[in-house]
């Protein structure tokens, strides 16, 4: 199930094929546990996502093909 809450403290990573200044960007980070958290760059202390790391990982194997 995907969730949505606030950030916890957890370092959050941008895509290295993100122009640098460019703040249109997704962030991702690992929780404890193994979850993984996306959030909308711009709004750092705006809502997160919170996808089990099974999900997670079936979404990069669809997206990278």
């Amino acid at each position: 199930m995907v969730g949505v809450e606030r950030q916890p403290a957890v370092r959050w990573r941008r895509s290295s094929y993100s122009l640098k200044g460019n703040s249109e960007c997704a962030e991702v980070a690992r929780f404890p546990g193994g979850a993984v958290g996306v959030r909308d760059s711009k709004r750092g202390d705006g809502p997160v996502l919170r996808f089990p790391r099974p999900a997670w990982t079936a979404f990069l194997a669809t997206v990278t093909g």
